[in-house]
């Protein structure tokens, strides 16, 4: 087991098997990252999905 606290959540789900995501250090979604990655609340705010430049919908 590791622990990374890591800014890119992209790169680090992308090798990672679990991810939490943390807001004002409580943990509010947790899950495999396979399911964070799926997630549209994760991808709007932490993997730049639908902004200009980055993934569109």
């Amino acid at each position: 087991t590791m622990l990374i606290v890591e800014q890119n959540a992209r790169m680090a789900l992308n090798f990672s098997q679990r991810g939490y995501v943390l807001e004002t250090g409580s943990i509010v979604l947790s899950g495999s990252s396979e399911e964070l990655i799926a997630n549209r609340e994760v991808q709007r705010a932490y993997l730049g999905k639908g902004r200009k430049g980055f993934l569109e919908d």
